[in-house]
């Protein structure tokens, strides 16, 4: 039996309810919160009712001591560990170095991220990086656990299979219908590159909670579920509530709730903790796998209240629905209410009424791309020709600059050399998406804004959602998974490496395919 399989073991056992908790480490190593985290992880060890702590990567944002320190730690004292995965700090080639690291001390229960933003650290704000997103990072530790994949046309690296078991985040908990639509909408590319487990982002509502179980069981992803049972002390509640945590949202009654319960002499601390434990109980209610509890500043002390009492509440877990709704009342679901049990009916919901676009860029985009860079298009073999003629010193740069200006006007282009607009109705990531994502939405846009640019910059996969509602297509229907930009084509013309198969479409296909024969097209 290999190593950190408890966990493993606990998600595939329909008998069993998994319980997680998450752990922040400290920024620094040797401070009374890396002690106190010990402390925790020791007790829970001893309790034995979780099967695993979580750790995350620079939550927030903030650097912090990295996950596997503390990790190795509390895996020495016998209670599995799920680490955080985040792409924002790292490079390809950095993953894999670290995904060789935490295979070798082996720390192989991952939580594939995105990541939050980077906040100020040295003389500034970070450099965000996002080389992957959370689907691309899925795929390349897939493939690492096959021990062998293609890194060009005519070469492939192998090495000694790791055995990562990796879970993902979806979050049902959004306002508007495009932000949940391509949650879900992603979590199938998340499936599909090899996710095993999922846990739900924080929120508060049974009803959604329930929406994305049924939406798994009626989509036929059968993964392991949990919810994530999140507990905010007074100044945590403060910032969700003025949208400062990214994706985590404090509705209008449930804040005013929390801020009467502050009255008391604790507080309200003994209040957040048992409405935790009814939520526990409502979970294990609605068929949930298991939970993901978390918050600041908790004891071991607190997360045994909410265990003991959750078993107190599980047996009548209905009674709890009324008091536990809190999610906006003009907030889009999936499915039709049931009345009578304020939770979903298998029904979906109506969508709302799809909007025309608000200007002919789309159309007009999508026509050009499909008479020229789809094979059947009667401009595909001229506009192939022209290009190739081109590819020579002093004619290539020219053509480089002709597209730059031309997409520039048009689509903000970043001049990558490997463009995806096609794939993204024609709205350029590199310039759109503040964490450069191809396929798909972070979980942090609140009210269809960018979390970076909130009331600024509306984001990039709500604006894509409403392309496809008004062109008659659904969020599953657009092309598939996107490879990672491939960045020695930066600053080259991306038309001349479409026709030359050099783009990320060519990488996809055996080394003798032409762009003809290739299924997928760049614009």
């Amino acid at each position: 039996m290999e190593k950190n399989s408890r966990l493993q073991r606990s998600l595939h056992d329909p008998n069993e309810f998994t319980l997680t908790f998450e752990l922040v480490p400290s920024r620094g190593g040797r401070g009374k919160q890396h002690s106190r985290a010990l402390a925790f992880a020791r007790q829970a060890a001893m309790d034995g009712r979780l099967q695993a702590v979580s750790i995350t990567e620079n939550a927030g944002g903030h650097s912090a001591l990295s996950p596997e320190v503390l990790g190795v730690e509390i895996d020495q004292m016998g209670l599995d560990v799920l680490v955080h995965f985040s792409c924002k700090d790292k490079n390809r080639n950095q993953m894999e170095s670290l995904l060789f690291a935490w295979d070798r001390l082996g720390l192989r229960n991952l939580l594939v991220l995105s990541g939050d933003y980077p906040k100020d650290g040295y003389c500034g704000l970070p450099k965000p990086v996002f080389d992957l997103d959370s689907v691309q990072a899925l795929d390349l530790i897939n493939r690492l656990n096959q021990g062998r994949f293609r890194t060009g046309p005519h070469s492939r690296l192998t090495a000694d299979p790791t055995s990562f078991y990796n879970g993902v985040v979806v979050s049902p908990f959004k306002h508007l219908e495009a932000e949940l639509m391509m949650q879900y909408a992603k979590l199938h590319r998340k499936v599909a590159a090899g996710a095993r487990f999922v846990i739900t982002q924080v929120g508060f509502d049974p009803r959604k909670f329930q929406e994305v179980r049924l939406y798994m069981q009626q989509q036929d992803l059968r993964l392991p579920l949990l919810g994530n049972v999140f507990i905010p002390n007074l100044a945590v509640v403060e910032l969700m509530h003025r949208g400062l945590i990214p994706g985590c949202v404090i509705p209008d009654p449930l804040y005013r709730q929390i801020r009467d319960e502050a009255r008391s002499p604790d507080q309200g601390k003994r209040a957040r903790l048992l409405r935790a434990a009814k939520l526990l109980a409502v979970l294990k209610g609605l068929g949930y796998n298991g939970a993901h509890v978390g918050g600041p500043a908790l004891s071991f002390a607190d997360l045994e209240l909410v265990m003991d009492q959750a078993l107190n509440f599980e047996k009548n877990w209905q009674e709890y629905l009324t008091e536990l709704a809190c999610w906006p009342a003009d907030a889009f679901y999936f499915f039709e209410k049931d009345a009578t049990t304020g939770l979903n009916r298998p029904q979906a919901a109506e969508p709302t009424a799809a909007k025309r676009p608000a200007s002919i860029g789309y159309p007009v985009a999508n026509l050009i791309h499909n008479l020229a860079f789809r094979p059947q298009g009667p401009l595909f073999t001229p506009g192939r020709k022209i290009c190739q003629a081109l590819d020579r010193p002093g004619l290539a740069s020219g053509l480089e600059r002709f597209e730059y200006f031309c997409k520039f006007l048009a689509f903000g282009c970043r001049n990558c050399g490997d463009c995806t607009l096609a794939e993204l109705t024609f709205l350029c990531p590199q310039s759109g998406c503040a964490k450069y994502l191809l396929n798909g939405p972070c979980g942090g846009s609140r009210d269809g804004w960018c979390e970076v640019y909130p009331g600024r910059k509306k984001c990039l996969y709500v604006k894509l959602y409403a392309r496809l509602r008004a062109a008659g297509r659904s969020a599953e229907a657009r092309e598939g998974f996107v490879p990672p930009r491939d960045w020695a084509l930066n600053n080259t013309s991306s038309w001349l490496n479409f026709y030359r198969g050099r783009d990320h479409a060519g990488r996809q296909e055996e080394p003798d395919a032409t762009p003809a024969q290739r299924p997928n097209s760049r614009e």
